[in-house]
C-alpha cells in the first residue's frame, strides 16, 4: 500500500455535496456511534448501521426522519460466526479463520449457493427500509498474500462478477450500493468508503476515488486513531475536493468525530 499522498490535478472538478457520516456498524479502536446519539445528532447524513444487530432495525425509520440515508453493513467477502446464517455459508468458505478477525472466514466459492444467502440478506434489508447496502471485504479477492495464506479457490473474475451481481440485485430492490476500499470493476456502484490510517493515508487507487467524485457519487473516508482529525480532513480535501465526506476516530476523545454537520 502506498502511504504517500499525491496531489491529483483533476481535484478541481466539483460535483455533488459532502455528507456528514455516522458509523454504528464497526469500530477499529474505540466505540462506534451509538443509536441514541445518532437519533439526537444526525441530520441529512449517511448513517451506516449493522441492521442485524439486535434492536437496530426498529430505529431505522426514526433515523431516516431527519433526512438521513441509512446504509446497511454486510460482509460479502467473509462469513461471520456470530451471524444467524453462518451454518448456511460453511460450504463456501476457507477452512481456517482470518488471523485478524478470529470469528470470520473468507469466502472461497462465489458461483454456488453464496449468492442466494447474500440476496436473502438484501431482501431483509430492503424490507427494513434501508437506502444503501455497504459491501465490506469486497476486495478480499485482490489480496495475493491472503490468497496464498488461505488458499483461495475463487478467482478475481468470479469475485468481481459476484459483487456486481449483488449490486445489481440491490438496485432491483430500490437501494444504492456502497463499495468498500476498492472501485475495481465497480462502475455500477453508487459510492465508495475507504478506511484510512495515520501511517497509511490515500493508499487506494486515487483515480478510482476521483472518478467517483467527479461522477457525483458519494465518496467517504473513514480515518482511524488520529490526533488531529481536522488536519487530516483538510489534507484529504486538498487531494480531492470539498465534496469528499469524512469521519474520523479521534485518538483523544476515543470516539468518532463527524464533519459537515
Amino acid at each position: 500500500m502506498n502511504s504517500q499522498i499525491a496531489k491529483n490535478d483533476e481535484s478541481s472538478k466539483v460535483i455533488g455535496d459532502a455528507k456528514s457520516v455516522y458509523n454504528q456498524a464497526y469500530q477499529e479502536n474505540y466505540e462506534k456511534d451509538k443509536i441514541q446519539d445518532i437519533l439526537k445528532q444526525a441530520k441529512d447524513a449517511y448513517v451506516l448501521i449493522d441492521p442485524f444487530d439486535d434492536k437496530v432495525p426498529t430505529s431505522i425509520s426514526a433515523i431516516k426522519a431527519k433526512g438521513n440515508e441509512v446504509g446497511a453493513y454486510i460482509s460479502i467477502g467473509t462469513a461471520e460466526k456470530y451471524r444467524d446464517d453462518f451454518k448456511e455459508m460453511e460450504n463456501f468458505i476457507v477452512n481456517k479463520p482470518w488471523d485478524q478477525w478470529s470469528d470470520e472466514f473468507f469466502i472461497n466459492s462465489t458461483t454456488t449457493g453464496i449468492l442466494e444467502i447474500m440476496k436473502a440478506r438484501i431482501d431483509q434489508i430492503a424490507l427494513w427500509g434501508c437506502d444503501w447496502v455497504e459491501f465490506d471485504n469486497m476486495d478480499w479477492i485482490f489480496d495475493q498474500e491472503l490468497r496464498t495464506r488461505y488458499r483461495f479457490e475463487v478467482t478475481e473474475a468470479e469475485g468481481t462478477a459476484y459483487y456486481n451481481e449483488l449490486c445489481d440485485y440491490v438496485h432491483q430492490k430500490g437501494m444504492k450500493c456502497m463499495a468498500k476500499n476498492t472501485t475495481e470493476s465497480a462502475s455500477n456502484f453508487d459510492g465508495v468508503l475507504y478506511e484510512s490510517y495515520p501511517n497509511e493515508k490515500n493508499w487506494w487507487d486515487q483515480q478510482g476515488a476521483t472518478a467517483f467524485l467527479n461522477a457525483g457519487k458519494l465518496v467517504i473516508i473513514n480515518h482511524y486513531n488520529e490526533n488531529n482529525c481536522a488536519e487530516v480532513y483538510a489534507e484529504y480535501k486538498e487531494i480531492y475536493n470539498q465534496n469528499l465526506s469524512f469521519i474520523c476516530e479521534d485518538k483523544n476523545l476515543k470516539k468518532y468525530v463527524h464533519f459537515n454537520e
